[in-house]
């Protein structure tokens, strides 16, 4: 089968993949040289970093199956997916694990000064007086969005002593039920920014989640909490998360993700002391992407020979496609 790479992916992974298949790398690419090494491709690899558009599917004319390495589907156009009626798989689970501990370390990051106390011990300074922290547990954890990553979050929060609110956009009294079973009260947005004093958060990026997280929500936190976006860049007005910051409104925050990323781009929050910033690193992690890399070889190998490509994966990858979009 011939293969295209968009992104890296585990490296014992693709020496399997390789060993097998026609396969082609366009790291990271853009659109126009994505176009072409697309062209003659039956299946497309990626994770964030690259924007599969309309344009780049187009160009696919034997593409039949887009496997994402992780979970994140605001950098694929999943309407020209559906048109051309293209497998989707989606490998959420290994990255999910990866997130949620990164969402701890950024909490204790921000909790006891780490970067700042690390920062003037190497200049010489030994800061103790001034490096007085809190702890994480007592404290009010509100997940924003607690469905695959976020309730590993609030199941985490729980187990370290934390009481946990959690809200979701869907679901009823069963979503109650699963949310409680792991320690965690689903309620309204108002009351987890009202009640945290930390709020970690976990939505995918899509119309109704850009900027969620504004002035006005910001307003709505407690004064002296701490805020964590491991979700995407655009759901934080990143502009209104300055002033809160420098007004001193917030403690702190943390961000992996940001509006805008890439090499050369400098964060409009790198100025302030009080912000913990990583470059979209949540799920990089030696086991979780090992762990992907294997499913990613699972799925590819379960299909067989390219002959066998069309029906049966249109079937598994529309079951894919709706359960990903719902």
């Amino acid at each position: 089968m011939k293969i295209l790479l968009a992104s890296r992916i585990d490296p014992g992974a693709e020496s399997r993949l390789r060993a097998a298949h026609d396969v082609t790398c366009a790291y990271g690419a853009a659109e126009p040289e994505l176009r072409a090494a697309i062209a003659d491709r039956e299946i497309l690899v990626f994770r964030s970093g690259v924007q599969i558009t309309g344009s780049v599917i187009g160009a696919a004319e034997r593409l039949r199956l887009i496997v994402r390495a992780g979970s994140g589907m605001d950098n694929v156009d999943l309407a020209a997916v559906e048109r051309r009626g293209i497998g989707f798989e989606r490998i959420p689970g290994p990255g999910a694990r990866a997130v949620a501990e990164m969402a701890f370390a950024l909490m204790l990051a921000l909790a006891r000064n780490v970067l700042r106390a690390d920062r003037l011990l190497r200049q010489g300074r030994f800061a103790k007086s001034e490096m007085t922290g809190y702890l994480l547990q007592g404290k009010a954890l509100g997940i924003v969005g607690a469905g695959n990553i976020g309730s590993k979050v609030g199941q985490m929060g729980a187990a370290w002593g934390m009481r946990v609110l959690g809200c979701t956009a869907n679901g009823g009294e069963q979503d109650v039920a699963r949310l409680a079973k792991l320690g965690i009260r689903r309620t309204a947005l108002d009351e987890v920014l009202r009640r945290s004093d930390f709020v970690s958060l976990h939505v995918p990026l899509q119309d109704s989640t850009r900027n969620l997280i504004d002035a006005d929500a910001l307003g709505r936190m407690k004064r002296g909490a701490f805020l964590v976006n491991l979700a995407r860049g655009g759901v934080v007005d990143e502009r209104a998360l300055h002033h809160a910051l420098a007004t001193g409104h917030l403690a702190g925050a943390a961000l992996d993700v940001h509006e805008r990323e890439g090499d050369g781009v400098v964060s409009p929050l790198a100025g302030l002391e009080n912000v913990v910033l990583t470059p979209h690193i949540g799920a990089s992690t030696h086991d979780s992407q090992r762990e992907i890399g294997e499913q990613i070889v699972r799925v590819i190998e379960s299909l067989g020979g390219s002959a066998d490509l069309g029906e049966g994966l249109h079937e598994a990858g529309s079951r894919r496609r709706l359960s990903g979009m719902a």
